[in-house]
């Protein structure tokens, strides 16, 4: 029972009968045209000329001036807004075009002519029932004096069934309000929103932005994880033989320097990218050829074997990354200098990171590792 009474106390009900309201008023213009054109063409018998009638006749040959409106004037924006704000509807925003394209004009022109058709029909039973239901609760007081019923009603007792009339007559009212105003809210997202094509590209869209995030936290990972790393361990070292050998205490100093200036430079790179102060795919292109600056850093010694310059430039990226990971591994949970290996044998890249494993070995993270994996799998 509650659920069948729910239409008649609920908010969404009269704001969905406010916009269909709006459509029945947005519908008289074109009533009015149609009315004209009906008396001129004398598509109807009358017996006295009025300017605004609701005879279905007029109204359905009001619709295809309402539906050519919809297709060629910019009414999806006044649309939009009243269903967001009268059918409470969650509609997603059209992608922006320099021109509508036809399909969007055809839905646009299918929701203003429902719109103004329903609410017309609507708006002229409300004028015309709202009015009947008073008289019919006023009929045990007055009677029916001007014999509307075809039959006779007097005062009294007689019409004592007007009041209770009445009340069904609303009720029906406010139901048909409240279904009119849920067919709209249910076809408004298909008609105003965008259609299943620009849906696919901006989920498209959504996701390529996810995987771009998703890589530069990864490169974010890596390049300060490095740099913290080298620092940690150089800072250690120069600590060590700051005293007794000046000379390896300013190396390690050094690395110091290069590995967070590396790291501020990629941090700058990728929050600039999230902050979408560049355009475009920007990511910091730091490459093989960078190896001997990120071997200097971290101590390590290096074999190359064949020409990395020739590596294609998405392949060149991706490894240096992997190596810095791998060497910031090293560092971490290793012990004593790393070893680099990297080779280039035809259409293969190999890359070796070695280094002593400790006694007591940290728990190692799994976030490196991770990405060291997603970049190899990317890349094929």
């Amino acid at each position: 029972m509650r659920r069948i009474l729910a239409p008649l106390t609920s908010r969404a009900t009269y704001l969905g009968w406010t916009c269909l309201i709006l459509g029945g008023a947005l519908a008289m213009p074109y009533v009015m045209v149609g009315t004209v054109l009906a008396e001129l063409l004398r598509l109807r018998e009358t017996t006295a000329y009025t300017l605004v009638s609701m005879d279905p006749a007029v109204l359905a040959g009001a619709l295809p001036l309402i539906a050519l409106t919809g297709l060629f004037l910019p009414v999806r924006a006044l649309e939009l807004t009243a269903a967001r704000g009268l059918l409470g509807v969650r509609i997603d925003s059209p992608p922006d075009r320099p021109a509508r394209t036809w399909a969007e004009r055809r839905r646009t022109a299918a929701w203003f002519t429902l719109h103004l058709g329903i609410g017309a029909v609507l708006a002229g039973a409300t004028l015309a029932l709202v009015p009947f239901a008073i008289w019919l609760s006023l009929l045990p007081l007055l009677g029916d004096r001007g014999a509307f019923l075809g039959f006779t009603v007097t005062a009294g007792w007689s019409g004592a069934w007007g009041p209770a009339a009445a009340l069904v007559t609303l009720a029906l009212l406010v139901y048909a309000a409240a279904g009119a105003g849920a067919l709209l809210a249910r076809l408004a997202p298909a008609l105003l929103g965008p259609a299943p094509a620009d849906r696919l590209a901006a989920l498209e869209e959504r996701a390529r932005l996810l995987a771009t995030r998703n890589r530069l936290a990864r490169e974010l990972h890596d390049s300060v994880g490095h740099a913290l790393s080298v620092v940690t361990i150089q800072a250690g070292a120069a600590g060590r033989v700051l005293g007794r050998d000046p000379e390896a205490a300013r190396t390690a100093l050094t690395a110091i320097e290069e590995s967070a200036r590396a790291a501020l430079e990629d941090l700058d790179h990728v929050l600039g990218l999230l902050r979408e102060e560049e355009s475009g795919d920007r990511a910091p292109a730091r490459t093989l050829a960078d190896l001997p600056e990120l071997v200097r850093s971290t101590g390590a010694a290096a074999e190359i074997t064949g020409d990395l310059s020739a590596l294609p430039a998405l392949v060149s990226r991706e490894a240096y990354r992997i190596v810095q990971e791998a060497l910031t591994n090293a560092l971490r949970h290793g012990s004593g200098p790393a070893r680099l290996a990297a080779a280039v044998h035809d259409d293969r890249l190999e890359l070796e990171v070695r280094n002593r494993v400790r006694q007591r070995p940290e728990r190692a993270g799994r976030r490196g590792v991770a990405g060291m994996r997603e970049r190899v799998t990317l890349l094929g």
